[in-house]
């Protein structure tokens, strides 16, 4: 088993970030700065204060957690601000040697009097673009002494939203006033999916994956059937966030009604007595039945440890997380940021917990460092993913053995 892996190299090598949601991912410096340049009621307008008060290590519930999303969110409502954080969050994936990042966005909450979805979603990949071009223009990477960096868009439809998330919201749901809840979300989500599709065809954006997040209990992830189908015929790769409130059944429907290539956090996965379906008998065989199409099917897991500890208290520690089976169970795990401010975290810190608290063969690491590479919805073609991931297996074998970290 791996034992004191150095944080040296888990910096240095090649990392993917596939679950990260641009609203919780932005530098504190700059939350301040545009919250002053907007005039928005801050807590704090120290980064020292914001951490006391917003942005902690630990949280008492999940609605403590989601408090802070409504201070980066409300900075959010123009493309500049936008272009901006996105921009930061590319530099500040690439210093920590993150090659390979899928960002999560979800457009229909930016839009206002001054803001389409498509000019906030044209922003994002501003400033990302901007940020992978600066890098992979450098020296090093020309010099072919470092690996280019590549992003995507994941596009995010919500579980549930009122009157309240935003003018969009409140028009619709005018609008459909005499419509079920669920008829209504799942006209927004369908919107949503077609225009991801149009301006991944005709805009060539790089929009590689649609998702619907949000508050999962009483919200199926059936109302977006229409959607994701779309999506799923116009060559548009699917997550789901699934199992994270709910149990295994979410899980379930995200495979059967959205067609998920990939599942956000399926935490709940191993939960049998989250199994509400009366009709299913055998509970542990169903969860076996499940976990095992998810691995023969080579169906990513986005696991998100620091994240799922401060919004889960029923998970005390790293070392009780379900991360520890699913690897046991041959999942294709990998391991994500959700929300670098929110959770202050990166992807070499959610490493680092990995390495010290589950117990690691050197093969084990090593796959889940390449499984994020091999999961993601890469923007190029098949053959170009193939010779980037032979580069980042290549890069990790070298630095394995220049820290002495055993391959096999």
């Amino acid at each position: 088993m791996l034992k004191n892996v150095p944080i040296e190299f888990l910096q240095r090598i090649p990392k993917a970030d596939l679950h990260v949601h641009l609203g919780g991912s932005m530098r504190l410096s700059t939350l301040i700065e545009l919250a002053k340049k907007q005039k928005i009621k801050l807590p704090s307008y120290t980064e020292k204060g914001l951490r006391q008060r917003v942005f902690k290590d630990r949280y008492a519930s999940l609605s403590e957690y989601l408090n802070g999303f409504s201070y980066t969110e409300s900075v959010l409502h123009t493309a500049e601000n936008i272009e901006r954080v996105a921009y930061e969050l590319g530099q500040d994936a690439i210093a920590e040697g993150v090659r390979y990042m899928e960002v999560r966005f979800s457009p229909q909450k930016r839009i206002n009097r001054h803001l389409t979805a498509q000019e906030a979603i044209r922003a994002a990949v501003r400033g990302l673009e901007r940020a992978r071009r600066e890098h992979n223009d450098s020296t090093v990477v020309q010099h072919g002494k470092d690996l280019p960096f590549y992003f995507g868009i994941i596009v995010c439809a919500m579980r549930n939203f009122d009157e309240n998330s935003s003018p969009y919201y409140r028009a619709l749901l005018q609008v459909l006033e005499q419509s079920s809840k669920a008829e209504i979300i799942g006209t927004a989500s369908l919107e949503l999916a077609k225009l991801s599709v149009k301006l991944a065809h005709e805009e060539k954006l790089p929009i590689v994956g649609f998702d619907i997040a949000g508050e999962e209990a009483g919200y199926p992830a059936a109302d977006h059937f229409a959607a994701y189908q779309y999506v799923h015929k116009h060559f548009i790769y699917k997550t789901v966030h699934a199992g994270e409130a709910n149990g295994p059944e979410s899980i379930f429907s995200a495979l059967t009604d959205c067609y998920a290539n990939r599942i956000g956090h399926g935490t709940n996965l191993f939960r049998a007595d989250l199994i509400k379906d009366k009709t299913v008998k055998d509970k542990k065989n169903y969860i076996r039945a499940l976990a095992n199409y998810l691995a023969s099917g080579r169906i990513g897991i986005e696991v998100c440890l620091t994240s799922n500890l401060q919004t889960r208290p029923d998970i005390k520690s790293i070392a009780k997380h379900p991360v520890r089976k699913m690897i046991h169970c041959g999942l294709p795990v990998t391991i994500n940021t959700d929300n670098r401010l929110v959770s202050n975290t990166t992807v070499t810190k959610e490493l680092k917990l990995l390495a010290d608290h589950i117990p690691l063969r050197p093969q084990e690491l090593k796959n889940i460092v390449i499984a994020g590479f091999k999961s993601g919805f890469f923007p190029g073609s098949y053959m170009e993913k193939r010779r980037f991931v032979r580069k980042v297996i290549d890069r990790y074998n070298e630095l394995a053995r220049a820290y002495n970290i055993p391959l096999y």
